[in-house]
């Protein structure tokens, strides 16, 4: 491919590439989308194990507190394109969608296919030319962006949008190469690390208790000793540790892995104060007085945690239920209160789903997505220094972002 020309170069074609290439070419700019891999949006078909969890419907202020760091960033493209904005766009495009627990939102067809299908249409039908190429440099006349070299050539351009992801997801094209244009652009890229990502654990039973998969307990996090997350919901232990949605939530809230100390306490029945369960543990006690200790709690537990708590109980376990003293079972009502889990760090960012961490909001104007130092040079999506909880929020600051790019890009000269 020799010298080509486009007004407009999108590098990256996920959720917030598309949406920035088929918002931009509604508006009649040229544009060119760049994407290595064969199928647009690769990693949009297989998030939410396959069934696109791609907003979360709520209103502006709850999806801000779903923001940890600097939100505020996020207000002004939020108010372009709010959850709900997003909802009525894919709905008016022809995907029905559903809303289920904690206001995720889903297509009918639970089908992440029909999601990113939905905008490589898009961006067919408005024109944008689709290039299965990489882009290896973004280059500059002066400070404007005046093209992008490929692997096969240069394509000059007036403006150029990076969205290219972060580092999660390695095998679908996400590699950082967006922190790399940034960089050689004089842009600051703050330290990149895995975000909603299993935790890995220094305890040897958890790898006991690998695949149970506790429902309805409430797991506690501390980070240095300070309670800095609490929430009601599932888990699963690992041969590595804990994982599951709670455990995913819960990582994005631990931004010091490797310099504060984290641990993990789990209530195991967090609908029972600890005067009410010791009256539950009682009466089971009384049906099974004459039993040893460690059969004696069958009714209380998963069958794969029952060894793990009887050793941490420190109550031997061939003690017969009716030995057991009233401070051996006070001991026991506080393990299943606050079932303790050590954290020695998160598992790798291959395994994470989103990066927390990027090119610094402070050198991006909230209003266009433009560059502050680059005139022409745009960013959106998950190579920006955004993440959000589990939910939907990852993949709204991927529309919102993309939209906003895609509606700024030579807006003085297209309306």
């Amino acid at each position: 491919m020799s010298a080509m020309e486009t007004e407009l170069v999108v590098i990256g074609g996920g959720a917030a590439g598309m949406m920035c290439a088929a918002t931009a070419a509604e508006r009649g700019v040229k544009v060119i989308l760049l994407e290595p891999n064969r199928q647009l949006g690769r990693k949009l078909r297989i998030t939410g194990k396959g069934r696109c969890n791609l907003t979360n419907n709520c209103d502006i202020k709850q999806f801000m507190a779903n923001i940890p760091g600097d939100g505020r960033f996020l207000f002004s493209a939020l108010n372009r394109l709010s959850p709900r904005d997003t909802i009525a766009f894919f709905e008016e495009n022809g995907l029905p969608l559903k809303t289920e627990r904690g206001n995720r939102v889903f297509p009918v067809s639970d089908n992440a296919n029909d999601v990113a299908g939905l905008m490589a249409g898009l961006c067919e039908r408005r024109g944008v030319q689709v290039i299965h190429s990489a882009a290896r440099e973004i280059i500059c006349a002066g400070s404007a962006v005046a093209g992008v070299k490929t692997n096969e050539g240069l394509i000059c351009c007036r403006a150029a949008a990076v969205c290219t992801g972060g580092l999660s997801y390695p095998l679908t094209g996400s590699r950082g190469a967006g922190y790399q244009f940034a960089l050689s652009l004089g842009h600051s890229v703050t330290k990149t690390r895995p975000s909603l990502v299993p935790l890995e654990s220094y305890d040897d039973y958890c790898a006991e208790m690998q695949g149970f998969a506790p429902k309805n307990v409430c797991l506690s996090v501390y980070e240095d000793n300070k309670l800095i997350y609490k929430e009601l919901g599932e888990m699963l232990f690992t041969h590595f540790g804990v994982s599951g949605p709670l455990v995913l939530s819960a990582s994005s809230h631990m931004r010091k892995i490797g310099e504060a100390e984290y641990r993990l306490e789990i209530d195991l029945k967090p609908a029972l104060d600890e005067k009410k369960l010791d009256a539950r543990i009682l009466r089971d006690f009384e049906q099974y007085s004459n039993k040893e200790f460690k059969n004696a709690l069958g009714g209380l537990a998963g069958r794969a945690m029952i060894p793990v708590l009887v050793r941490l109980s420190g109550i031997p376990e061939e003690t017969k239920v009716h030995a057991v003293t009233r401070q051996q079972r006070q001991a026991l009502v506080h393990l299943f209160k606050a079932f303790p889990v050590s954290v020695s760090g998160t598992r790798p960012m291959d395994e994470a789903i989103v990066t927390s961490g990027g090119v610094s909001t402070k050198e991006i104007n909230p209003r266009t997505m433009e560059s502050k130092l680059v005139s022409g040079l745009y960013f959106a999506g998950e190579v920006l220094d955004l993440d959000g909880y589990t939910g939907g929020f990852n993949l709204q600051i991927a529309w919102s972002t993309g939209f906003v790019a895609g509606k700024s890009v030579l807006k003085d000269e297209i309306p």
